[in-house]
C-alpha cells in the first residue's frame, strides 16, 4: 500500500472525470488550501488597513448604499443581507455579529459603524436581531474608505464575478494598531491590543522625518495600548518595550477605581472602569464567589449601581481595612486585574503572514499610504487632462461662437462638420489678447471628446462670464497638473504630503474628537504586602466539635468540653477543641493526605454543622485519622496501620487547595492511623497482637513525603483463605521523654506510671515483649 501511495507513475482510471494521485499529495494540497485560505480570508488582518475581509465588505456595502454618517439609517438585516448576497458568501448571523461588534464602544476604540437600537452591552448580553436595529458609517469608517473612487487600491471580482470590490481600503490612519483585532487561524493566531489614533499618528510622523527610528523611540510616542474600556496599565516599560519590539508579549491591565469617604471613618471602593474584554455582569458573579467563601475575608459586599457608566461598589468588613491590601486581594483573585497578550501577527503585505514589530507595522501602513498618494495622483492626472482637453473645446467654441452656432444649425452632422472645421484662427485671436492657449489635438481640429462637450453645453453658458470662469478655471487646472507632476517625481514632495494629511487626521481624531483623548493610564504597579489572612480576621474564641460521622461545626466562645452536645441520630462526638477564628486547623485523612481548614470559614454552631467532606476533596473511603490546631513549629510523628512511619515539620504539611497535600505514601492494604506530636525524645509502640517496643526518636527519619521506614515487625501468619497476611500490625504509639518515663490511662480515670522502660528498649524496626504490667487490654494508651 505504501509503495502504491508513493508511486507517481500511478495509471489512470477508466473513467474519463476521474484523476489518479497519491493520497498524500492529495490531503496535503487540500489542507494547505484550507489552512491558506483561512489564514489570508478570515482570520488574519491586514496591516495596511487592519480589517479582515467580513469587515472590509460591511464597510464596502454600506457605502454602496450610502450609509453615510449624516444621512439616514438602514435596517441591519439589510445590510447584512447585501454583504452576504454580493460580496461575503457566509452566514447572515456571522456577519451581523461582526457587524455588531464594530458598533459596540465597549470593544472596539474608535466605533466604525453606528448602531440604532440594541447592540449589546459590556454585561456580556447580546444584540438584538437584526431585523429590530439600525445602522450607518461612522467618520471613523468614512475616513478608511476615503478614495476609494479615485482608483486608491486595487479592485478584484467578487465571489460570482458579477461585482467588484475593494481588496484593501485606503485607511488615512493605522486603523490595525488603533482598534486592534485578535483571530485564529490554522497554526497562528493574532491578538493586538487597541491603541490612540493621536500617539499612532505621531509616531507615523517621526518615522516619516527618521526612517531609521528604533522601536524603543516609538514608544515615546506611542506610550502602550489605548483601550476603550480605559483602565490602568501597570506592566513594566521594559516588558512593554520588548513586547513592541518583538511583535509578543503581554500588559498587566487593572480596573480603575477610587475611594469614597462616607464619614465617621467609614469608606467604600467605586470602581469606575473595568480591564478590556472583561463582562461586568461575570465579574461581579465571581467576586460575590469570593465573599461567600470567604476568599477574600475583609470585602463584606458588592454592589452595581451602574448606569451609562460603570459604577460597582465594594464594601469592606472593617474600616481598619487598608485599601490597598483589599484591591490587592481582589487584584489576584478576580478579573479586576487581567493579563492581555499581545501576538502582532498579520498579513505583511495582504498574503504573507509575519509577526511584526511596531515599527513594521507602521512602516507597513506609511508604504500602503504612498501607494495611495500615488495612485490618486495618477487618477486626479487624468482626470485633469480630460478637463483641460474639454476646456480648450469650449474656450475654442466661445473664441468662434458664430462659427459655431451656424454649423449646429444647418449642418446635417454638426459632430462631424465641427470635427473637420479648421478653428486655428481662434487661437490667432487669442494670442492677440495675450492668453495662453495651447493648441487642440490635430492643429486646430476638436477631438470627438470636445465635440461631445460642445454640442451637450446648455444654451446659458453662452456668456462672456462663462467664458471667463473657463479660462481661470484651466489655468487653475494648469497650475495643480504642474504640482502633480512634481509629487510624482519627488519622493520628498509625496513624503511631505502624506505627513500632512497625518496631521490632519490627528486633529480631526485627536482631543476634539469624541473619545479621542486617552483613556487607559500607565503606572507603576504598586507591590502590595501579603498579609496572611489570619491577620484580616477578627480574632474571637470558638469551640471547634467535629462528629462520629465528619459533620463539622464552630460553636461561639469557648464552652465546657464535658458539655453534652446535640447530634444527629446515631452519630456523636469525636473531636472537641478551643480555638480561635484565626487559627487554621489540620485534617488528616487515613489515605496519608493532610487538608487545611480555616477556623473562621467553618460553619456555626445553631444548627448541627456541615459535612467536612464539602469542605475539602477527602474521597468516600477515607477516614478522618485526627483533626487538630495548626502548630509550624512543631514536627509530627505519622505512621500507617502496616508499621511504617517517619517524623515531617508541620509547617510543610499545609495544603494550599482542597485537595490537600500526600505526604504518607499508603499502599492499597494498609492506611494512615497514626500522626502525634513528636514531644518527647523516645517512642513508644505497639502492636495488635500485644507486642510493646521502645525505640530512641532520633531513629526516626525527617521527610517531607514518602512510605517511611519500620518501626515496629510485624510477623506473617496464613489467613482463612490461605493468604500471607500481617499477624496483627500497628495499634498504637506515643512519645515521652526518658527520664520522666512512661504513663497511660487505665480507665475508671485512673493512670498508670511506669518509670523505667529499659526492660522494652530495643532498635527501631524489633518485634518488642509483653506490655508493662497494667497495660490496657486494647492495646491503646488512651
Amino acid at each position: 500500500m505504501s509503495d502504491m501511495v508513493d508511486d507517481p507513475k500511478m495509471k489512470a482510471p477508466d473513467g474519463p472525470d476521474e484523476i489518479s494521485e497519491p493520497l498524500r499529495r492529495a490531503i496535503g494540497e487540500r489542507y494547505l488550501t484550507y489552512a491558506l485560505s483561512t489564514i489570508m480570508h478570515r482570520a488574519l488582518p491586514d496591516a495596511r488597513d487592519g480589517l479582515k475581509p467580513v469587515h472590509r465588505r460591511i464597510l464596502f456595502a454600506m457605502r454602496e448604499l450610502r450609509l453615510s454618517s449624516t444621512g439616514g439609517f438602514r435596517k441591519s438585516a439589510k445590510i447584512s443581507g447585501d454583504v452576504m448576497g454580493n460580496y461575503h458568501p457566509h452566514g447572515d448571523a456571522a456577519i451581523y455579529d461582526a457587524m455588531a461588534r464594530l458598533a459596540q464602544d465597549f470593544n472596539v476604540r474608535y466605533p466604525l459603524v453606528d448602531g440604532q437600537g440594541n447592540f449589546g452591552n459590556i454585561d456580556g448580553d447580546n444584540p438584538a436581531a437584526s431585523r429590530y436595529t439600525e445602522a450607518r458609517m461612522t467618520i471613523v469608517a468614512e475616513a478608511l474608505l476615503d478614495g476609494l473612487n479615485e482608483d486608491a487600491v486595487d479592485f478584484r471580482d467578487n465571489y460570482d464575478g458579477t461585482l467588484r470590490e475593494p481588496v484593501v481600503l485606503p485607511a488615512q490612519f493605522p486603523n490595525l494598531l488603533a482598534n486592534g483585532s485578535s483571530g485564529i487561524a490554522v497554526g497562528m493566531a493574532t491578538n493586538i491590543p487597541p491603541h490612540n489614533i493621536a500617539e499612532l499618528c505621531d509616531a507615523c510622523l517621526r518615522l516619516i522625518k527618521n526612517p531609521n527610528t528604533q522601536d524603543d523611540t516609538l514608544l515615546n510616542d506611542v506610550p502602550g495600548p489605548d483601550f476603550p474600556t480605559g483602565g490602568v496599565i501597570v506592566e513594566p516599560p521594559e516588558n512593554i518595550a520588548a513586547a513592541y519590539r518583538t511583535g509578543r508579549g503581554s500588559f498587566r491591565l487593572r480596573c480603575k477605581y477610587e475611594i469614597e469617604d462616607l464619614g465617621r471613618g467609614q469608606w467604600q471602593v467605586v470602581v469606575t472602569e473595568i480591564p478590556y474584554q472583561v463582562q461586568k455582569s461575570r465579574l461581579i458573579e465571581k467576586i460575590a464567589e469570593l465573599i461567600q467563601s470567604k476568599k477574600v475575608p475583609i470585602l463584606a459586599d458588592i454592589r452595581d449601581e451602574s448606569a451609562d457608566d460603570i459604577r460597582m461598589v465594594l464594601e469592606p468588613r472593617s474600616k481598619n481595612v487598608d485599601p490597598e491590601v483589599l484591591m490587592g486581594m481582589l487584584y489576584r483573585n478576580s478579573d479586576l486585574e487581567v493579563r492581555f497578550s499581545l501576538n502582532l501577527n498579520v498579513l505583511i503585505d495582504g498574503v504573507t503572514p509575519k509577526v511584526c514589530s511596531l515599527k513594521e507595522v507602521l512602516r507597513a501602513f506609511l508604504d500602503h499610504r504612498q501607494e495611495v498618494l500615488i495612485r490618486r495622483s495618477r487618477h486626479r492626472l487624468a482626470r485633469i487632462d480630460h478637463r483641460l482637453e474639454v476646456l480648450e473645446g469650449f474656450i475654442t467654441a466661445f473664441l468662434n461662437l458664430d462659427r459655431v452656432i451656424d454649423i449646429i444649425r444647418y449642418d446635417d452632422d454638426p459632430k462631424a462638420a465641427m470635427m473637420r472645421e479648421d478653428w486655428s484662427r481662434a487661437f490667432v485671436r487669442a494670442t492677440s489678447e495675450k492668453d495662453y492657449l495651447p493648441p487642440p489635438p490635430g492643429e486646430g481640429e476638436l477631438s470627438e471628446v470636445q465635440v461631445d462637450a460642445i454640442l451637450n453645453m446648455r444654451l446659458r453658458s453662452l456668456r462672456r462670464l462663462e467664458e471667463m470662469e473657463l479660462r481661470s478655471e484651466y489655468d487653475a487646472l494648469l497650475q495643480e497638473r504642474q504640482d502633480l507632476e512634481d509629487l510624482l517625481d519627488s519622493d520628498d514632495l509625496q513624503w511631505s504630503r502624506i505627513a500632512e494629511q497625518l496631521k490632519e487626521t490627528r486633529e480631526t481624531f485627536g482631543k476634539n474628537y469624541e473619545g479621542g483623548a486617552r483613556r487607559t493610564l500607565l503606572q507603576e504597579a504598586a507591590e502590595v504586602e501579603e498579609v496572611p489572612l489570619e491577620a484580616m480576621i477578627d480574632r474571637e474564641p470558638i469551640t471547634v466539635v467535629c462528629s462520629q460521622m465528619g459533620w463539622i461545626r464552630a460553636m461561639t466562645g469557648h464552652i465546657d468540653l464535658a458539655r453534652e452536645l446535640k447530634f444527629r441520630d446515631g452519630d456523636g462526638p469525636r473531636f472537641i477543641f478551643h480555638a480561635e477564628t484565626t487559627d487554621r486547623l489540620l485534617v488528616f485523612g487515613s489515605n496519608g493526605r493532610f487538608y487545611t481548614l480555616s477556623a473562621a470559614n467553618l460553619p456555626g454552631g445553631r444548627g448541627m454543622g456541615e459535612p467536612l467532606r464539602l469542605m475539602v476533596d477527602l474521597p468516600n473511603e477515607a477516614e478522618i485519622v485526627d483533626l487538630f490546631i495548626h502548630d509550624p513549629d512543631r514536627r509530627l510523628l505519622v505512621a500507617s496501620s502496616a508499621g511504617n512511619g517517619f517524623v515531617v515539620p508541620e509547617a510543610d504539611v499545609v495544603a494550599q487547595t482542597r485537595n490537600g497535600k500526600q505526604v504518607l505514601n499508603v499502599g492499597d492494604a494498609a492506611q494512615a492511623q497514626i500522626c502525634r506530636p513528636l514531644t518527647g525524645d523516645h517512642v513508644a509502640i505497639v502492636s495488635q497482637n500485644g507486642k510493646f517496643l521502645v525505640f530512641p526518636a532520633s531513629e526516626l527519619p525527617e521527610m517531607g513525603r514518602g512510605k517511611g521506614v519500620r518501626l515496629q515487625k510485624y510477623n506473617m501468619a496464613r489467613g482463612k483463605q490461605g493468604s500471607l497476611e500481617l499477624d496483627g500490625g500497628l495499634s498504637d504509639l506515643t512519645t515521652f521523654n526518658w527520664s520522666d518515663g512512661l504513663s497511660w490511662e487505665m480507665g475508671g480515670g485512673k493512670t498508670r506510671h511506669e518509670p523505667d522502660m529499659t526492660e522494652w528498649l530495643g532498635k527501631r524496626a524489633g518485634v518488642g515483649k509483653r506490655p508493662p504490667y497494667g497495660f490496657p487490654r486494647n492495646n491503646r494508651f488512651g
